[in-house]
């Protein structure tokens, strides 16, 4: 299969990246100094010469707090973008997958958030991933929306990816204990995302690790008993004791409608795919 990736430098693009590489498949991948997707022309013509089987688009601005101050980056690089590649694959007859978020959604639900659940996002960001949905199946009606979040990784910059190194290194770590989430591994996300493109069943899909969720402390104190390191410490706060300039829900986690009746199987449990994830993990030596 032929994949091109858009946002390859990320997270997640890199962790696709590797993983389509490793069936064989044939992978372009493109950061944001390749190829930036808010050029409608560049992306037109980067799809067509290419000629991908599926287009995955990871490339957005993730920055939550910083979208409040600047709206009109989040909706180009988050909107107009999705839409932009959309378009191009339309043009090109190939799959289009582009990945949104868990912050779709309030966070007032006290259980899952499915598809069958309206979004109503409380931040720009959020804001500007569900336009980026809107548009993308506007100028496309075969794209398929992955939603996602509280995803860890290996190379990752948020709290989830670099718990597990800081853990290792006995550090007393601030963790918020109100706010709740569906863990998800960026290597499984990668996996699911291929399944997607190969099987190409436009809509919208809920992918992120099984188990019944968990707030940023609690996946915390699991890391930390996963790394056993007994100088590393905990302590509890919350959401809004950290006073960021924008609003997460309280609780996101998310649970698929659509998979299984495609014929894919839920993802592991969280704490299964962290307990991976720390133990491929670099080890850090400490000094003493």
């Amino acid at each position: 299969m032929k994949v091109l990736v858009t946002g390859a430098g990320g997270l997640v693009g890199r962790a696709i990246g590797e993983h389509c590489r490793n069936l064989g498949d044939e992978v372009f991948l493109y950061q944001h100094k390749d190829l930036d997707i808010t050029d409608r022309r560049a992306v037109r013509e980067t799809i067509l010469k290419t000629k991908p089987d599926v287009v995955i688009n990871c490339a957005a601005w993730t920055n939550v707090d910083a979208c409040e101050s600047d709206p009109d980056r989040a909706f180009a690089d988050n909107a107009t973008g999705p839409e932009n590649l959309a378009a191009a694959c339309k043009e090109a007859d190939c799959r289009f997958i582009t990945i949104s978020t868990d912050y779709v959604f309030d966070g007032e639900k006290a259980g899952f958030y499915t598809q069958e659940d309206e979004p109503n996002p409380q931040s720009v960001y959020a804001a500007s991933k569900l336009e980026g949905e809107r548009l993308a199946a506007q100028a496309n009606d075969r794209v398929l929306i992955v939603r996602t979040g509280y995803i860890f990784g290996r190379g990752g910059a948020n709290f989830l990816c670099t718990v597990v190194d800081r853990a290792k290194r006995g550090e007393k770590l601030k963790v918020i204990s109100d706010q709740f989430g569906t863990p998800t591994y960026a290597k499984d996300l990668a996996a699911r995302l291929r399944q997607l493109g190969e099987i190409g069943a436009p809509g919208i899909y809920h992918v992120v690790n099984g188990g019944d969720g968990a707030s940023f402390e609690e996946f915390a104190r699991k890391a930390v008993e996963l790394v056993g390191n007994p100088q590393a410490s905990i302590e509890s706060v919350s959401a809004a004791a950290l006073n960021r300039p924008a609003k997460r829900p309280r609780n996101s986690r998310l649970r698929c409608l659509v998979s299984e009746t495609i014929g894919l199987a839920p993802l592991r449990n969280w704490a299964a795919a962290l307990e991976d994830f720390v133990g491929t993990e670099p080890q850090i030596t400490q000094i003493s």
